[in-house]
């Protein structure tokens, strides 16, 4: 299931998890790439010091979920891209 891009600007504090159900981060923020007023992928940070953030493209969210905040992946955690 691939969300649209318009979903991802109101994402920004929400919980990720993978495919098994483990957590991943918390959404930093949107990040553009393809198109300069649309995101096409999120920034994902592990913890509050973390200096490491995930990049999780939009075709790898299975859902978000709005009542609780949390989204779910479609790939593990090890299979996402990292970045400083």
């Amino acid at each position: 299931m691939s969300v649209p891009a318009s979903a991802l600007l109101r994402t920004s504090g929400y919980l990720v998890a993978d495919a098994r159900g483990r957590l991943v981060g918390r959404v930093e923020c949107p990040m553009y790439g393809t198109e300069p007023d649309l995101p096409d992928a999120l920034s994902v940070r592990k913890g509050f010091f973390a200096r490491r953030r995930h990049v999780v493209p939009a075709s790898a969210i299975d859902q978000i979920d709005g009542t609780s905040g949390v989204i779910g992946l479609l790939v593990e955690r090890e299979s996402l891209r990292s970045f400083l």
